[in-house]
């Protein structure tokens, strides 16, 4: 039809409708704050990048909303965090070792998701050297999307110019008063997506609560290396462990110990008492960590070290939730692992960072096409034995399932 004159005015000065100025999760995900989601992926072979990016992209759609209330405002500064975890062997094709690491075309699509909303600002932070994080194409993915990655590399003296670092002060410390992250972690107006990788790992599993730890700027990273990280740290180190770190993490193991959790008995390397320092080190973090959501990449599992050993299994899962140690709990009990007996779940119910290490308290939910979520049992899912060399016993072999039976009604936290 054609239009007078009036009529073009008319509808030049009407008012337009105001676009979206926020973003946030599925209201359903939101009001079930405790809630572990599993959404069943259609991978046939983790070779076929199309599927995995789909499944991604998939996902970010049913999962995050544009919203015209109060939520995130898609203004704010989004951090990115994967587990690029970087590996290479001599003796195997890189194609065997893709599972250290999240999916990078799986994390691609969620990147496509979020920039469908309209987010623009990405950053990626990890402590992982800078020349190795393109072997599996991570800054790639990053130059097509704009995601600005910071530099993982720091000297002495940035820690005390505060150079593109933000430090966070530990509200009730056992060994970090303040932890340094790489800028612009934990700064406000920002908002964290933590995608993890399913894999068996020095520390039983290595999941979404210590993905996190790779926003630790180096060395501060080094939860692992026990005591020489603690009590042995570089000069301007010592100013950020508390003087007592020492007397407590000995003293709250031989806690552990006498009330005969399992495996405190263990020779391993990586023995009792990294892990007691490492979980301990880990609880520190998480009480400063703010994440607007966890997800756990499971399209394929691995078993192994968390590195070059082990080997891949098509699993086709993607764990996601607001509470990340729920999260790990339900992720390592599908991996063949019984919770109770990991010293992180027991530590941080302890701690007052998490409310439960009992698997079969946590509601569980299957996330189904179209953003439906639907009330399932946690057996419901398949497990998948994905070995570990946490804290062997003697006569067990290196890599074992930390199985033994544990009784959550009897051992009370």
């Amino acid at each position: 039809m054609s239009w007078t004159r009036r009529q073009f005015l008319a509808a030049a000065a009407a008012p337009r409708a105001a676009k979206p100025a926020y973003f946030g999760l599925h209201p359903f995900i939101e009001a079930n704050p405790k809630a572990v989601f599993i959404r069943r992926t259609k991978v046939r072979d983790k070779t076929d990048a199309d599927a995995k990016r789909r499944e991604g992209l998939e996902l970010a759609r049913e999962i995050f909303r544009l919203r015209d209330s109060p939520g995130i405002p898609l203004t704010h500064r989004i951090v990115l965090k994967p587990n690029p975890t970087p590996v290479r062997s001599p003796s195997r094709p890189e194609i065997e070792l893709w599972g250290a690491a999240t999916d990078p075309d799986f994390y691609e699509g969620l990147i496509i998701g979020l920039k469908e909303l309209g987010l623009r600002k990405f950053y990626f932070a990890d402590a992982n050297h800078r020349h190795s994080l393109n072997w599996r194409g991570f800054l790639d993915i990053h130059d097509r999307h704009g995601v600005e990655t910071a530099d993982p590399d720091r000297r002495p003296r940035h820690f005390r110019d505060g150079f593109q670092l933000t430090w966070s002060k530990v509200p009730d410390p056992v060994i970090f008063k303040r932890i340094p992250h790489y800028a612009p972690v934990n700064e406000p107006d920002t908002w964290l997506l933590n995608v993890a990788k399913w894999k068996a790992h020095g520390m039983c599993m290595t999941l979404s609560v210590k993905n996190e730890q790779g926003l630790v700027v180096m060395p501060f990273v080094r939860f692992c290396q026990g005591w020489r990280m603690v009590t042995g740290v570089p000069e301007y180190m010592k100013p950020e462990i508390c003087p007592d770190a020492e007397e407590r993490v000995k003293r709250y193991f031989e806690n552990h110990r006498r009330l005969g959790y399992s495996r405190y008995d263990s020779r391993a390397p990586l023995g009792p008492m990294e892990q007691e320092i490492w979980a301990q080190k880990t609880c520190d973090h998480m009480s400063v960590m703010r994440t607007g959501l966890a997800v756990i990449e499971g399209i394929y599992g691995r078993d192994g070290n968390g590195f070059e050993i082990g080997n891949d299994y098509m699993t086709n899962l993607v764990m996601f939730g607001l509470d990340k140690f729920r999260l790990d709990i339900v992720g390592t009990w599908l991996a063949g692992h019984e919770p109770g007996n990991v010293h992180l779940f027991r530590i941080a119910k302890e701690r007052g960072l998490s409310d439960t290490f009992n698997p079969w308290e946590i509601p569980v939910y299957e996330w189904e096409p179209g953003g439906r979520p639907v009330r399932r049992k946690l057996s419901d899912f398949p497990r998948t034995p994905l070995k570990t060399y946490y804290l062997q016993r003697e006569g067990e072999p290196l890599f074992h399932l930390v199985n033994e039976p544990f009784d959550y009604d009897k051992v009370k936290v």
